[in-house]
């Protein structure tokens, strides 16, 4: 236990005035113990670091080869006259018939061809929509936590619990709920999960179409994640279905795969418009809140409830060159990192019954230390692809020094060198999943307030709304007036399995405030300060 104390972190909670009992009417305290995230930097594995070079290495050739072929060429070629250069080019071709010359150049034409249609085609993304329910479906904390009374599913005890994760959850008063929650009987339906299904799905696809003036029909690849409701037919055959899509749609339905299965989708995506040119691709996350009540007294179980509100993106890619110059943005880099080989990590997010039967999300007391590891293997990778050249050469000596000297007087002292990530992106969308998560994200990563600052809004506006989270982020940079031209996004989501998935954007151009945003209606109350 003393070896993990400083993994441990202490805050005081003031309780207020005692009711009942000994200590009726004095004012009472507790303190509360939580687990921080490890710090990333002193447990880094070479081998991580190792996979993120791969990937340059593998195109490191060009890079190394390239300039210096040029560099050779321009020597040559600079130390002769313009005469000099004319006359050795016509000597050179003059020996050559008029058939050979024609040979080269179509040798030559292939050639170029053949390297412009091998190499991956560029992914753009021509605009996103998030859902916004209306206000009927609005509630404050105080309404919450009535709506579960008036269930009668809950004791006092289970009450008085979701009402302390409430306070400390970072969660404000106007985040959105399912009516049913409130209902005595099972909202755990399937009629009840379509129906929510249906209202926040078909409601984030007719502002995206709306938006950009695709037809249902252009789209020739359909990707939908959800990962507690999936029901049969599969929730992208319902989108068909309503939209009449085409028959040769390549659709996909992506289920259990938690609050980072928004990037899984996105690489599916974009795997499948590599393949299939000239294509449209849409992408649909959300989670059913409703469907995923759990009315039991669990506690471990219980804060799920607290968390999860209703939510739902939509974002359209294209591969085709002529869309380029309506792009918002494209796609540079997705790196997927999966822990589900330890058990530990496995078990961190686990559906099951309880005593009483009742199904729901058990969370682990250990999930923060879980996430930071799963998250700690996806930067390290995804650091050699976007980082400045100094801040890597820095890094990985300073990871080299830690290896070969680790074992020296010095090694306790000597402070690693932490990335700075600040340097790579100019805008991050981390997934709002609690205020928890994002300080200890914020410390171990260094950064600032303003780079969380969409994070912690988006959980405050709309709590977790799961996968799509990171699309309400970007909404909120967008209606902000924030994405310039040549900015990157990072996009960092993590879930069940466990899971801890990144995204990175590079804007094509100014991104002005769009007509159609969720934020536009409270945009002047953000960013709160108290947040």
């Amino acid at each position: 236990m003393a070896g993990e104390q400083h993994l441990l972190s202490t805050e005081i909670v003031n309780r207020g005035i005692e009711s009942s009992g000994p200590d009726a009417g004095s004012l009472t305290f507790s303190v509360r113990v939580r687990r921080r995230l490890p710090d990333f930097v002193q447990s880094v594995n070479l081998k991580y670091v190792k996979l993120g070079y791969h990937y340059l290495i593998n195109h490191g050739i060009y890079l190394a080869t390239i300039p210096l072929l040029v560099l050779v060429f321009s020597a040559e070629v600079g130390s002769l006259s313009r005469a000099e250069l004319w006359r050795i080019i016509w000597d050179s071709t003059a020996r050559y018939d008029l058939a050979t010359v024609l040979a080269f150049l179509g040798v030559f034409v292939f050639t170029l061809s053949a390297y412009f249609m091998s190499r991956p085609r560029s992914i753009y993304l021509l605009d996103f929509a998030c859902y916004k329910p209306s206000d009927d479906f609005r509630v404050t904390k105080e309404q919450f936590i009535e709506h579960a009374r008036k269930s009668g599913k809950f004791n006092e005890a289970s009450l008085e619990f979701q009402k302390k994760i409430l306070e400390s959850s970072g969660i404000g008063d106007e985040t959105y709920v399912p009516r049913s929650i409130g209902y005595p009987e099972n909202i755990s339906t399937m009629k009840e999960g379509r129906a929510e299904a249906s209202m926040v799905i078909f409601g984030a696809l007719d502002e995206l179409f709306e938006k950009t003036r695709i037809r249902p029909k252009d789209v020739g690849v359909l990707v939908v994640n959800c990962s507690i409701f999936n029901p049969t037919p599969s929730l992208s055959a319902m989108i068909i279905n309503h939209y009449k899509m085409r028959g040769n749609i390549l659709s996909f339905n992506l289920g259990g795969m938690g609050c980072s299965a928004g990037i899984i989708a996105l690489d599916l995506a974009s795997d499948m418009l590599q393949a299939n040119p000239n294509n449209y691709a849409v992408v649909v996350s959300t989670e059913m809140v409703g469907y995923n009540w759990y009315p039991g007294k669990e506690r471990s179980m219980l804060i799920p409830n607290c968390y999860f509100r209703m939510g739902c993106s939509a974002v359209l890619l294209s591969n085709r060159r002529r869309d380029y110059p309506f792009a918002k943005y494209r796609l540079e880099h997705i790196v997927r990192t999966h822990k589900g080989a330890d058990d530990r990590s496995f078990r961190s997010i686990y559906q099951e019954e309880d005593s009483e039967r009742f199904k729901g999300l058990k969370i682990s007391k250990d999930l923060v230390e879980i996430g930071g590891d799963a998250l700690k293997t996806n930067i390290t990778t995804l650091g050699p692809l976007v980082l400045p050249i100094s801040e890597q050469i820095l890094f990985f000596s300073t990871l080299i020094w830690r290896l070969l000297f680790g074992n020296g007087a010095n090694s306790q002292t000597r402070k690693p060198y932490i990335p700075d990530y600040k340097l790579a992106f100019e805008h991050f969308c981390v997934h709002a999943a609690s205020k928890t998560v994002l300080d200890e994200l914020q410390r171990n990563l260094e950064l600032s307030e303003k780079n969380l600052e969409a994070s912690r809004n988006t959980l405050h506006r709309f709590g977790n709304t799961s996968s799509s989270s990171i699309w309400y982020e970007l909404a909120y940079l967008e209606a902000k007036d924030r994405v310039k031209r040549g900015d990157r996004v990072w996009q960092l989501a993590f879930g069940s399995g466990f899971k801890c998935n990144s995204a990175v954007w590079r804007s094509m151009r100014r991104i002005r405030k769009p007509s159609w945003n969720p934020w536009l209606d409270c945009l002047d109350r953000y960013p709160q300060q108290a947040l």
